[in-house]
């Protein structure tokens, strides 16, 4: 672990991410941190107390960059690294003053970041050795999108599409607002020639309809166990009778740590899950001077 190739959001993207959140916590000035001469010096130990994915080193260290580039910090654990609890993740130094201030924007970044990995690597874990893969899905934390698609890829799982204008999702109110799911693909076809086309079907009727239109990529929206085992042995069966690309077929819906074993086991390629990044518990760091 982690699985998948980890690239970073842009340096810009966490200098941002970082800058934000410190104005957001320091606004005119640390008055608490200013009771401490300005010429001291600390150091500081940082406790995992629970086991966890290590996530959010970058945005970890941006932010004691920005209040001091002379804070010194020591890891003692990588990115992505499954942690013990009580371990010691780094040890850092320099001016006290600074230190305080950035202490607990840093440990949000990492605690954020870190539940989303956790998560992501039990989930991962849990549909070892089928063949579905662990997506994420748009519900992520305002302004933290990139940030947590990021930590979902540490974790071990895989990101769905980033935004609005990375991918085309044609979902139920697209359907009703456009007619039809023809209606919606034609347009989209026409419209957005380079994007790729995903349609979510909620029955059977509407799932024939989107394969007669070869769409490549099918989200079954709150199917039973057995309808989707329905849906791959007819999606698989049309791909033999017209000698056409097997159909990619997307869970998603009510699925959760209990049921992810059964739906991957179902044959389907795919499962989105949302509360990877939605239903975000912070792992538990300590922050200690010494």
């Amino acid at each position: 672990m982690p699985k998948n190739p980890l690239t970073l959001p842009s340096v810009r993207v966490i200098a941002a991410d970082v800058a934000k959140a410190l104005a957001e916590d320091v606004g005119s000035g640390d008055a608490t941190a200013g009771l401490i001469p300005a010429d001291a010096t600390a150091q500081a130990r940082l406790l995992c107390r629970e086991e966890a994915v290590l996530c959010g080193r970058p945005w970890f260290e941006e932010t004691f960059r920005q209040r001091a580039p002379t804070i010194r910090i020591q890891w003692f654990a990588n990115e992505g690294d499954y942690l013990s609890a009580e371990k010691v993740v780094c040890e850092i130094s320099g001016p006290a003053r600074e230190m305080l201030t950035a202490e607990r924007t840093a440990l949000n970044f990492l605690q954020t970041l870190s539940g989303t990995a956790t998560l992501a690597h039990r989930y991962a874990e849990a549909v070892k050795g089928t063949p579905a893969r662990i997506l994420d899905t748009r519900k992520t934390l305002p302004g933290l999108r990139d940030a947590q698609k990021y930590a979902v890829r540490c974790g071990g799982c895989h990101n769905q599409r980033m935004g609005l204008y990375d991918g085309i999702l044609i979902k139920e109110n697209h359907i009703a607002a456009a007619g039809s799911i023809s209606a919606a693909v034609n347009a989209a076809r026409r419209n957005y020639p380079a994007l790729p086309v995903q349609v979510e079907v909620e029955n059977k009727t509407e799932l024939e309809e989107a394969i007669n239109n070869d769409v490549p990529l099918i989200l079954l929206d709150n199917f039973t166990l057995s309808e989707i085992r329905d849906a791959v042995q007819f999606c698989q069966a049309h791909a033999r009778t017209t000698g056409s690309a097997p159909v990619e077929l997307e869970a998603s819906g009510n699925v959760d740590l209990h049921t992810i074993r059964k739906t991957a086991e179902t044959g389907v390629q795919r499962i989105s899950v949302g509360r990877l990044t939605k239903d975000v518990r912070a792992i538990d760091f300590s922050l200690r001077f010494y």
